[in-house]
């Protein structure tokens, strides 16, 4: 004889599937880290020290083609201009395109996101909205609550760290725009109603310190990230010996 829970999944198996979007948003950016030249590191690393970042992001900033206003400096010598690629006619690349990065993020910090899950009315990225079931819920929080109360059976979170670089690299510059805004939305479906517990999440250390969501599962499943919307919140920039 079927279960309460068995007999629960067949009614709402012949209801048919529901679908819920699921949004994350915060704090967070996007950073791209490079290797450099010793030559490179020495000329900028002392005016970044001495003043502030301004001038490095002025040069990581720009596309190459302007006359740069600099703060600190006169202008870039040939030696730091890191982002100028000798093999491309000395093409200056834009910082997110560089030809010596080995890493690069996007994403909602894991400590300042968000989590809200609405009912829609199917799969369709213009989907029409039916009903709150999360509403702006600190995920952290969240998800550690869950966990508590279910006697930390479940693993609702996976945390993994890119904080290495490539052997062989002796000195990084890294680039940050930070943005804030939804940086996920996704539309899942399931049999039955949502249940936060199926849900997970990975997020990734990265070389500045900072963890940063990098998927969503629900059941097991990847959701697939359908973008988001962010502003533009300033850039900062930096060097340093690895």
């Amino acid at each position: 004889m079927a279960t309460s829970e068995e007999k629960t999944e067949l009614v709402e198996a012949i209801k048919g599937p529901k679908f819920y979007r699921i949004t994350l948003n915060g704090y967070g950016g996007e950073s791209a880290y490079m290797s450099i030249s010793k030559e490179a590191h020495d000329f900028w690393h002392p005016v970044c020290e001495e003043h502030s970042d301004y001038d490095l992001s002025t040069y990581m900033n720009s596309d190459g083609e302007e006359d740069l206003e600099f703060d600190n400096i006169e202008s870039v010598p040939p030696e730091a201009q890191f982002l100028h690629d000798k093999d491309d006619d000395n093409y200056k690349r834009p910082w997110h395109e560089s030809h010596t990065e080995f890493e690069h993020s996007y994403g909602v910090e894991w400590g300042s996101a968000y989590i809200t899950v609405e009912e829609v009315d199917s799969a369709d990225y213009s989907a029409s909205y039916v009903g709150d079931i999360i509403e702006g819920e600190n995920l952290q929080e969240m998800l550690s609550t869950l966990e508590t109360e279910s006697n930390y059976e479940l693993e609702l979170t996976e945390m993994g760290c890119e904080d290495e670089a490539p052997e062989g690299t002796e000195y990084i510059a890294q680039m940050y725009s930070s943005e804030k805004g939804t940086f996920f939305e996704g539309i899942v479906e399931t049999i039955g109603a949502f249940d936060p517990k199926k849900l997970k999440v990975y997020t990734t250390e990265y070389l500045n310190g900072e963890d940063t969501v990098t998927g969503v599962e629900y059941e097991g499943t990847d959701i697939e990230n359908n973008g988001g919307d962010t502003n533009g919140k300033g850039y900062s920039a930096h060097v340093w010996k690895y």
